[in-house]
């Protein structure tokens, strides 16, 4: 049976592709929903290694280097590249790298995993190893609050995998004092883009798990994320097995555990997807010299702020994710950081590609007052909610001199030319991402 499924699923997805569609997730609803094979991931025989990777953010760029640094050290490793982490789509993918017996062929299964979705991508199947990236505010029309998706999460732990927990994160956290299996921390010392007292209102976990008691911080990376403790000692961040110790921007280094490693882009979400997959490495075995050539010999680029070039001028496309105010404020942070003059561009015609509720209350919890800053020259504003993105830029007092809203996207080029200066940076959600490349691309072509 299991070889007639495998069958199915490579003959839905070759059709697609004759036709030109995606198929990243019909082929596992047609096994999932139509044939109802629920339990069909179960039913695979699976390599010595099976790798998930979860949370509100970071996902996509963490598997990207874990996988970066296992084949630099000789491991065949199959992955979900095309991004499907839900249920479907890890049935697609796990099922088109299955022979007809039902065994995973390759020696590392990595995956990216949806927060909700874990616990129905690993029902009666086990993973060996966990990270969990960080748990925010993210998609509150799908996910409620940040505890909730901490449940679902924990819904998908056996016991006795091996746990990569973010130690800067004290709802994430909160796994070091109930899971039963091996534990492996990270985090991230104080340094130049630390504070010392909130600059949101936004801190999405404050209060201890145990006594209840509010948190004191010792000092913020962003959001509820840094350094802290119970003021009755009951929980604490502590100390962590892979901490990053020192980070230099100027240089693309930091130093973990004290040991110089490559940084591949001058953003703190970069430095934690780097410690996140230094950690897991680790945790399998591979010698640090070897981890460390992986990543300062043959280095990997970074996934996301790809840079372009627009009539000679620097192009920097960042992804911020929808409904997540911290994605977009590590965006803002890494704008806000370059001395140069800028001209930033935002907005999104999807609110999410998820679902079809077009809730806009999550633009009130992103810190667009820091665009406040004197070298920002213009902010253009496109897509389909450019409105209500303008609406919010007004509410942060940004001058409506600086605003120039783009309704034509066959325009944003000419906009761009002739009505800012300076360097050029992209604050869009994915789907704006391939319009705006397409166009920079074409430029580079012509």
């Amino acid at each position: 049976m299991i070889g007639i499924l495998v069958f199915i699923n490579k003959l839905v997805t070759k059709i697609l592709h004759l036709l030109h569609h995606n198929a990243t997730q019909y082929p596992g609803f047609i096994i999932y929903d139509v044939l109802k094979q629920h339990h069909i991931l179960e039913r695979i025989k699976y390599p010595k290694y099976v790798i998930a990777v979860t949370g509100s953010s970071g996902k996509g760029s963490t598997v990207n280097l874990i996988k970066h640094i296992l084949e630099d050290n000789g491991l065949d490793v199959g992955y979900n590249a095309e991004g499907g982490n839900g249920v479907l789509g890890v049935i697609s993918y796990v099922l088109n790298n299955c022979n007809r017996k039902g065994e995973f062929m390759h020696d590392v299964l990595l995956l990216e995993c949806d927060e909700k979705h874990l616990k129905l991508i690993f029902q009666g199947n086990k993973m060996t190893h966990l990270i969990i990236t960080n748990i925010t505010r993210d998609q509150p029309v799908r996910n409620g609050n940040q505890n909730i998706i901490f449940e679902e999460i924990c819904k998908a732990i056996k016991g006795d995998e091996t746990i990569i927990l973010n130690a800067d994160d004290p709802l994430v956290s909160r796994l070091k004092y109930s899971h039963k299996g091996k534990i492996v921390t990270y985090g991230v010392k104080e340094f130049s883009d630390s504070y010392s007292t909130p600059i949101t209102d936004s801190v999405d976990y404050a209060y201890c798990p145990i006594c209840h008691s509010k948190l004191k911080y010792n000092y913020y990376h962003y959001g509820h994320i840094g350094n802290y403790e119970c003021p009755n000692k009951d929980f604490e961040r502590g100390k962590v097995d892979f901490e990053v110790n020192e980070v230099n921007y100027k240089k693309d280094q930091i130093k973990i555990n004290r040991k110089n490693v490559y940084l591949n882009y001058d953003a703190i979400y970069a430095i934690y997807y780097t410690v996140a997959a230094y950690a897991l490495c680790s945790s399998l075995g591979l010698d640090d010299t070897k981890i460390r050539e992986s990543l300062n010999v043959d280095k990997a680029p970074s996934k996301r702020g790809k840079m372009y070039k627009l009539n000679d001028r620097n192009l920097t496309m960042l992804e911020s994710k929808n409904e997540n105010n911290l994605s977009y404020y590590q965006s803002i942070k890494y704008i806000t950081n370059k001395e140069n003059t800028k001209t930033v561009i935002l907005g999104f015609d999807n609110v999410s590609r998820r679902y079809h509720y077009n809730d806009l209350s999550w633009l009130y919890d992103v810190d667009f007052e820091l665009l406040n800053d004197d070298k920002i020259d213009k902010i253009i504003v496109i897509g389909r909610f450019r409105y209500d993105v303008m609406a919010r830029l007004k509410l942060a007092n940004i001058p409506r001199n600086k605003i120039i809203m783009v309704n034509d996207l066959n325009n944003l080029k000419e906009t761009i030319l002739n009505q800012t200066k300076g360097d050029i940076y992209t604050m869009v959600c994915f789907d704006m991402t391939a319009i705006i490349k397409k166009l920079v691309e074409g430029d580079q072509h012509e």
